[in-house]
Formats: structure tokens, C-alpha cells, sequence
């Protein structure tokens, strides 16, 4: 092979060695993503109304009208009435839209429906949120020693506890904390309830209405995944579920409690002078 084939061969080499050398080094820019579009933390009953974060102060002179049933506070003495308090703002605009549309139409809806046709979607927020600042009382659990059945020998507001706590893995049924919290104050976020402290014969009713599982909402998804929780869930459990919740509280409102029990009396004022 002659000398100038032999440098010939070798350029041609070189020079593919330096083509891979560039095309591996070269880089190639990705397209920028567009950038992320914001928009205003609103939520839109129709086209034409839009609302904003609830005014507590706007909501509590609404709320006079609630009073009657609900509490002055949002604690109803009477047990066919929810307490409302401690309530998330955005689940009690959003079941008061239920009511006003009639897709909520069961127990007292019936009801509740005038007063929540009286209410714009923004006095509905400033109502929620007025709600959402008070405090929830709590009732007592049954603790009646269960004396036949699965359950033989538990107080009857620990089957519910056990319900709430670890739910039944056998069964397909979650712990209700996985979305009401450890101590029942719900989650906000996803619009979950608060429902400690709430009426025992109220959470029933409820449970009951989810398990069978007909509701002419809408858009039914948060009803969907309480009437899957509750579709194996016997008679007694739901009893027990609901008892458990009506003694159910944060333990800092125990704390409080003591707290206050504690504190020494307030100094007698002075006798007026003769």
C-alpha cells in the first residue's frame, strides 16, 4: 500500500473520530417550558360569580339566622341539627350550594333549603368561615359493655373507635382518620368534615344515607368514597361509629379545661366603705 493511501486512510479516520467526538459533545437545548400561568385562589358558582376567602366578621351577622337551630355558637342543643362549629369554611359553602341546588335533599333539607336560597356563594364563604373560627363542643360516648354478637364483651363506642382508628383491613374498610384526623377535625385541603363531637343520632343518619348509596348530586366523587367506606359496615357499627364520634376532641381542649378548673378564683372586689 503506498504511503499517500495510507495517510489518506488515516485522515478519513481522524476525521470520523472527530465528527462522533463533536456530535457526543454538542448540546442540544430543550425547548423552554412555558412559564406557569397563575390564577386567583377563587372558586366559581357560574360564569358570572366568583368568590374569594370568607369574611368571619360578614359571616357571623349571617349567622344569626342559623342561630335557632345551629347555636349561638354553632353547637345545637338540639340533636336533630348538626353542630356546625369548628366546621371548615369551604364544606359548609359547599353542602349550603348543595341545598340551594337540591342535590342535597335528605333529613332536613327540606328546611335548610330557604335559608340557603337567601345566601349569595360569597355570603355562603363569609358564613363558613364565621363558623370555622368557633370552637366545637363534644358530647359523651356510650360505653354500654356489648353483650352478644362480634363484638361481645367491648364497650359499645370501642367498636367504633377501633373502626375509626384501624378501620378493617378484612373488609376493605379504611380508618376514618386516614381523612378526618387522628381527633376528628377533618381536612380542609379536600373539603373532609369535621365530625368530632358531632350528634350521634345526626352522624347516623348520615352513615346510613351514604351506605345506600343513592344521592342525586352532580358531581357525587366525595359521596362515592363515603359510600364505598360505609357499604359493609353493619347496623351496630354504625351505631358505635357514631357514638364514638359524638365524645370525640382534640385533647388541648381537655388541657384548657384543666387549665381553667385550676386557676385560682378571682379576688372578691373590696367591700364599699361605711
Amino acid at each position: 500500500m503506498s504511503h499517500a493511501r495510507v495517510l489518506g486512510i488515516v485522515g478519513l479516520t481522524a476525521l470520523a473520530a472527530a465528527a462522533v467526538a463533536y456530535a457526543q459533545t454538542t448540546v442540544t437545548p430543550i425547548p423552554e417550558t412555558p412559564p406557569v400561568e397563575s390564577a386567583p385562589l377563587t372558586e366559581v358558582a357560574t360564569a358570572a360569580e366568583a368568590t374569594h376567602w370568607g369574611d368571619a366578621q360578614k359571616g357571623a351577622t349571617l349567622a344569626g339566622t342559623c342561630a335557632a337551630c345551629h347555636g349561638l355558637d354553632g353547637n345545637a342543643t338540639d340533636p336533630m341539627y348538626p353542630n356546625l362549629a369548628g366546621q371548615s369554611e369551604r364544606y359548609i359553602a359547599q353542602q349550603l350550594a348543595l341545598f340551594r341546588s337540591g342535590e342535597r335533599n335528605t333529613g332536613m333539607a327540606a328546611v335548610m333549603k330557604p335559608f340557603a336560597d337567601m345566601l349569595t356563594p360569597q355570603d355562603a364563604r363569609d358564613v363558613g368561615a364565621y363558623y370555622a373560627t368557633q370552637t366545637a363542643g363534644a358530647g359523651v360516648a356510650d360505653d354500654t359493655l356489648v353483650a352478644t354478637g362480634p363484638y361481645a364483651g367491648m364497650k359499645f363506642f370501642q367498636i367504633g373507635q377501633q373502626l375509626y382508628r384501624s378501620g378493617d383491613a378484612a373488609r376493605g374498610i379504611p380508618a376514618c382518620m386516614a381523612c378526618h384526623g387522628p381527633d376528628g377535625t377533618g381536612n380542609p385541603g379536600p373539603s373532609y368534615p369535621h365530625v368530632a363531637g358531632q350528634h350521634a343520632s345526626y352522624s347516623q343518619r348520615r352513615l346510613e344515607e351514604y351506605r345506600a348509596g343513592t344521592t342525586t348530586q352532580s358531581n357525587p366523587k366525595l359521596f362515592n368514597i363515603m359510600a364505598a367506606v360505609t357499604a359493609e359496615l353493619t347496623d351496630e357499627e354504625i351505631g358505635a361509629l357514631s357514638s364514638y364520634l359524638q365524645g370525640l376532641h382534640p385533647a388541648a381542649h381537655d388541657i384548657a379545661a384543666a387549665n381553667l378548673a385550676a386557676a385560682p378564683a378571682p379576688a372578691a372586689a373590696p367591700a364599699p366603705a361605711a
